[in-house]
């Protein structure tokens, strides 16, 4: 086969190839090959460039969630750091709340003389937690669990020691109510007893006689006191007494104060043990100033002298 070329410019010499010569066979593939080769590269050259953008632009919107689920990420931290601070001074708060109920109870033990053992403040709580542990190493939901178990521990705690002072105030109210309404100790701050309780030889005309009550000899204005809680049941001239205060206390107590020189409480009025309620005088049937002390018991006279040396438990 033969392959007639002519050029334009000299068109009356045309030129011959034969296809039976290997060089023209392989000057034919190079010139109609040629560009096809470079056109096929062209287009991949193209694709390429294509596809490069496209992964360029995923990794780019992977990179913006990645920064967005950091930033996600760092919010809960930061909110969970605030959480775990904030249970941090609750429990510090807790744990001060419960070193002052053990002193106060201690103090309380003292004050009622209990038994240390049947109230035992002292004991160590066996708190623990994850103090200096640092945050940023704690796993949340173990931190958490961590946080929740100290605060069932400290609650149980404080339950238990706000059960045991609500025992113990009451045991120190029932001991108060008992210590105020108790008949006992005597009903002058300084002076001495100058007459028993029973048959004595009277300072008036010296025979013998009954005498109800025990004397306390002092000064002319000292102060009376009342040996027990009460209500005051006479203010007043008595014939005999003098100037008398009557207090009447539980379990059918009753008793006097005589030959006072001035009363200071009125009929009906409350008064606590060791309140003043007179002036030491010598009114009435006296031979100089003090106190004519009487307990009645049930309507009859007793001696005093078993109330005034009584110790109360």
């Amino acid at each position: 086969m033969k392959f007639i070329f002519v050029n334009s410019k000299n068109a009356s010499k045309p030129r011959v190839f034969d296809l039976s010569s290997r060089a023209n066979i392989f000057f034919l593939v190079i010139l109609f090959g040629g560009p096809l080769s470079i056109g096929a590269a062209m287009g991949f050259k193209v694709a390429e460039i294509k596809w490069e953008s496209v992964f360029q632009n995923t990794l780019a919107e992977m990179q913006l969630q990645i920064v967005a689920q950091r930033e996600a990420v760092d919010d809960n931290k930061s909110d969970l750091e605030d959480s775990l601070r904030a249970m941090t001074v609750n429990l510090a708060q807790l744990r001060y709340r419960l070193v002052r109920l053990d002193a106060l109870g201690e103090q309380l033990i003292d004050v009622a003389a209990l038994e240390q053992r049947e109230f035992n403040f002292s004991q160590d709580p066996g708190l623990g937690g994850p103090e200096g542990q640092n945050l940023d190493t704690l796993d949340s939901s173990v931190s958490m669990d961590k946080y929740s178990k100290n605060f069932a521990e400290l609650e149980f705690e404080i339950n238990a020691r706000e059960a045991q002072l609500g025992i113990l105030e009451k045991i120190l109210t029932d001991k108060n109510l008992k210590t105020e309404q108790t008949i006992a100790g005597k009903p002058i701050r300084r002076g001495w007893m100058s007459s028993d309780y029973g048959m004595r030889t009277d300072p008036f005309h010296g025979k013998k006689q009954w005498h109800a009550g025990v004397d306390f000899a002092g000064r002319k204005g000292d102060d009376i006191l009342a040996v027990g809680s009460g209500i005051v049941t006479w203010s007043g001239e008595k014939s005999g007494y003098g100037l008398m205060v009557e207090i009447s206390h539980n379990d059918g107590f009753v008793t006097r104060y005589a030959h006072n020189d001035k009363n200071i409480v009125e009929l009906g009025s409350i008064v606590k043990k060791g309140q003043v309620v007179a002036k030491m005088g010598s009114s009435g049937r006296s031979t100089g100033p003090h106190v004519h002390f009487e307990v009645h018991k049930n309507g009859r006279t007793v001696d005093p002298s078993s109330y005034i040396n009584r110790t109360i438990r």
